[in-house]
């Protein structure tokens, strides 16, 4: 094809030369010259002639090469073949399973044999020998070769290497490989040789040789053929066009070429400037001499004169030359057998490529507004949702962003008309910028931009900084140092919501030369006002968040009342997602002891906390009945169904549903507890060796469900064991099951010396998840005894003779314990009260005084009537004991017993 390009532009200028057509006198058509018929195309005298000639001769050749070569070539691949398959055939038989072991069988021909011959005649081979280290064969095809040395080189074999060779052995000329066998400690223990005779090998070629004839004939044929109709083609592409009209067809060309508005260059393969039209030269700058110069030579940008010398194919590049964008094609000259070189055409791009970045810059706007809305609020946290603005902000949109918010807005409220904010967020580019902190009080001075914008609601734009004597006056010194920073323009955006202003953000810009524009103050009010909705949105929460973890604070314990019998320590930790209903307490009973109850409302926001204080005002009034946990529970299991009726009737939809609770009772006299429990996780001990145990406590329905009793569990505690009571946001949470949680717990609580602060500390530091999804609630008490020496009791008959009795031993057991003092208030207490035990009660009677932080005294009878209190009348004989009881003790009351009742009053210590 080289030759027939060349031969068809040779005849083209030919005929530029010699008129093929003759032009008629009176300006009739053109009239076809009889010398283009087709003979004379195909004449050895015309052009077309010539080309066909040539090519047919370039054909034979060109045939006779191939085969030629063809065949020489199959027949080193052949061999080359033969090689690759003998040695593959050798390696697969060495390695063979069996093979190794048959050389050491008493007959190994009469095992090698038959698999030789299977695997020669499976892969096509001439032969397959199994010989020992001496060379001497145990199989063959010829049967008669076997036990006869093998020829052939063997000592690299044995040296342990594979070779392969051409060699003239016994079955003739052949390609062969031997191969060693090898023992598992690298020993040859014999070898292995594959082969294919000459014969076979130089077959294939013999074979293919009358392919390749037959291909080579087709393709001379259609060769010939060919180049008959591109010779015809050649003559038909002039139209019969002689020297006049073919010249005037290329000054046409050359006129359009000259008058096209883009750049075309043409370098030929020297790297040289072959044409160039009138554009490339406006556009190129290029001097008048162009043409015929070194492209390197011409005084271009690097980058475009590399790329115009390379040749190199490029579409739609664009480079920067002088004050324009030229956007480059470039293709080589020399496909089909043009000439060596390269065409490239040039566009100027300028205008193009500005609309093209001002439609990337609106994209990018778009971009960052969406970001924005994805990436602002996720949170209902007011600070972070703040930060959020400025992560999306910077560096896309400005170098540095800060947010400055009302105290007010940080707490939740609604703020006051005011330029005093405190800076909730900062973002930058670096971290050093010489800006306010963050957690910094500042009072914007009225000429600033931000003060400004707080006054107007409008977003002010300072393209200017140093020279802005309005932000300048702000402080002197920081403001210097921000302009020396860099930081040269500020825009200033009002945080609001309708008519509520909540702070202002500050976009400052360092990078870029150019200052904020109108453009950019539109995405500025933009991005802030999709901002303002989120953070107002956070603002609202934290106002409802905030009431409702101070309702449910103001029901919890303030502080834990004064007691002797439980050392204490308590966590309360609210959810984070919201206010749930979790509670403690720890309430003093009469006799020294001290009840320890937690509960759990189901559900979350102010209905729970409203709830749970309902339930905590009950258990203290009806642990002031001193009613045993069982009972206590059944009372507040009706109190919440009750309230469930309440909310259901007013069609409320916030019906409780249900609560859980734990209610224990210690006695510090005999360290008993006393425990019920109402679909609450059971307690744990944490004995005084350091062993950690949940007591089988009868897990009755949570409040509320009604229909079965509650049962309690008696628990004797040596002293100095820890209590621990606890909500399930402890143990339970959406990753963890409840029985994991228990067993952390466990681990937790394990170990001695511990006081309760340290082990809320312990547990807390365990089992606590990073955002706590319910609230959690944790009471250890650790435990004490009231000593015998404390203690005095004694029995009383039924006559009131033992009156008399027991104010004397009680003035003498007071005295023993220094309270002399207490002696005369003391014996008419108990004189009344063991008095109407024996009147009205019924036996056995019992006193038990106590010194503790009270002196108590306590009258136990058989009998279920309980004493009122009344006024007697000025006539009455009698009625007046227990009202001058009432007087003089500091409280006083009954509690029951299955066993009777027990009168007690206590009186201060002094």
């Amino acid at each position: 094809m080289v030759g027939l390009l060349g031969r068809t532009r040779a005849q083209s200028t030919r005929r530029l030369r010699t008129p093929l057509v003759q032009r008629e006198p009176q300006g009739g058509r053109h009239r076809r010259s009889p010398a283009t018929g087709p003979r004379t195309a195909l004449s050895g005298r015309s052009v077309a002639g010539q080309v066909f000639v040539l090519q047919v001769v370039i054909v034979l050749l060109l045939v006779v090469s191939a085969v030629v070569a063809l065949v020489l070539q199959v027949r080193h691949d052949s061999t080359q073949e033969a090689r690759n398959r003998s040695l593959a055939v050798a390696e697969t038989f060495a390695n063979a399973p069996g093979t190794r072991e048959a050389l050491s069988a008493p007959d190994p021909t009469a095992i090698l044999q038959p698999r030789a011959e299977a695997a020669r005649k499976a892969s096509h081979v001439d032969f397959i020998v199994v010989m020992n280290t001496d060379a001497i064969r145990y199989t063959h095809p010829k049967p008669d070769r076997i036990g006869k040395k093998f020829v052939g080189t063997t000592a690299p074999v044995l040296a342990g290497q594979s070779i392969t060779e051409q060699i003239t052995g016994t079955i003739g000329p052949l390609v062969q490989a031997t191969v060693p066998i090898k023992d598992p400690d690298g020993k040859v223990v014999g070898m292995v040789s594959a082969g294919i005779t000459t014969a076979n090998v130089g077959g294939v070629a013999d074979r293919q040789l009358p392919l390749v004839l037959t291909a080579a004939g087709v393709g001379l044929a259609l060769a010939t053929g060919g180049t008959a109709l591109v010779s015809r083609r050649l003559l038909r592409q002039t139209r019969g066009l002689g020297p006049y009209e073919m010249t005037r067809m290329y000054e046409h060309h050359d006129a359009v070429l000259h008058a096209v508005r883009e750049g075309v260059i043409i370098v030929g393969g020297e790297g040289r400037l072959v044409l160039a039209n009138d554009e490339a030269h406006r556009l190129l700058d290029l001097p008048a001499d162009a043409e015929g110069r070194d492209v390197l030579d011409l005084g271009l940008d690097t980058d475009t004169a590399e790329l115009l010398a390379s040749g190199r194919v490029v579409t739609d590049e664009v480079h920067l030359v002088g004050d324009r964008l030229l956007a480059i094609n470039q293709r080589p000259t020399d496909l089909q057998g043009g000439p060596a070189g390269s065409v490239a055409t040039l566009r100027d791009s300028t205008e193009l490529r500005s609309l093209s970045g001002r439609a990337e810059v609106a994209r990018e706007r778009l971009k960052l507004l969406y970001d924005a809305g994805v990436g602002i609020g996720t949170s209902l946290d007011v600070t972070r949702t703040a930060e959020e603005l400025a992560e999306v902000a910077v560096p896309r949109f400005a170098d540095f962003v800060t947010v400055d918010l009302a105290d007010a807005v940080l707490n939740g409220q609604e703020p006051d008309a005011g330029t005093d904010l405190r800076r909730t967020a900062s973002g930058g580019i670096r971290g050093d910028a010489p800006l306010y902190p963050v957690g910094e009080q500042i009072g914007f001075v009225p000429s600033t931009p931000q003060a400004q914008s707080l006054r107007t609601g409008e977003a002010v734009v300072e393209p200017d900084l140093g020279g802005s004597p309005g932000w300048l006056a702000q402080d002197v010194q920081r403001t210097g140092r921000v302009v020396d920073y860099g930081i040269h323009s500020l825009i200033t955006v009002p945080l609001r919501v309708g008519p509520l202003m909540m702070g202002v953000v500050n976009f400052w810009r360092s990078e870029r030369p150019d200052p904020f524009d109108t453009e950019d103050l539109a995405l500025a009010e933009e991005l802030v006002a999709r901002a303002a909705v989120s953070i107002d949105n956070a603002r609202r929460y934290t106002r409802e968040h905030t009431m409702a973890v101070t309702l449910q604070r103001s029901l919890l314990p303030r502080s834990l009342p004064e007691q002797s019998a439980l050392d204490l320590a308590y966590r309360y930790l609210p959810a984070q997602a919201g206010v749930g209903g979790d509670w403690f307490d720890v309430l003093p009973v009469p006799g020294a002891r001290v009840a320890v109850v937690v509960g759990d409302v189901v559900g979350h926001g102010l209905h729970a906390a409203a709830t749970m204080g309902r339930l905590r005002t009950a258990v203290h009034n009806f642990s002031a009945l001193d009613l045993p946990p069982d009972e206590l529970l059944g009372l507040l299991d009706e109190l919440v169904g009750r309230i469930d009726q309440d909310e259901v009737a007013e069609d409320s939809g916030a019906a409780v549903t249900g609560a859980t609770c734990l209610y224990a009772v210690y006695d510090p006299t005999s360290r008993r507890c006393t425990v019920a429990r109402a679909g609450h996780p059971p307690p744990a001990l944490v004995r005084p060796d350091g062993t950690v145990e949940f007591p089988e406590v009868p897990a009755g329905p949570p409040l509320g469900l009604g229909g079965l009793p509650f049962e309690t569990a008696e628990l004797e505690l040596e002293e100095g064991t820890r209590l621990v009571l606890y909500t399930d946001g402890l143990v339970e949470d959406r990753e963890r099951d409840i029985d994991v949680g228990l067993e952390m717990l466990r681990t937790a609580l394990a170990g001695t010396d511990r006081s309760p602060e340290e082990t809320c500390r312990a547990v807390l530091d365990a089992l606590l998840p990073a955002r706590p999804s319910d609230d959690i609630a944790l009471i250890v008490a650790r435990t004490h005894a009231l000593g015998a020496d404390r203690i005095a009791e004694w029995e009383v008959p039924s006559d009131p003779v033992a009156v008399g009795e027991v104010r004397a031993s009680v003035t003498r057991r007071l005295a023993e314990w220094g309270l002399d003092e207490m002696a005369f208030t003391t014996e008419l207490i108990l004189s009344e009260l063991v008095t109407n035990a024996i009147r009205y009660g019924s036996g056995p009677i019992r006193v038990r005084v106590l010194r503790d932080r009270n002196l108590i005294c306590e009258v136990f009878d058989g009998s279920s009537t309980s004493p009122h209190l009344r006024y007697a009348a000025s006539t009455d004989e009698g009625g007046r004991g227990l009202f001058l009881v009432a007087q003089i003790a500091e409280r006083w009351g009954t509690r029951y017993n299955p066993a009777g009742k027990v009168i007690w009053a206590e009186q201060p210590l002094p």
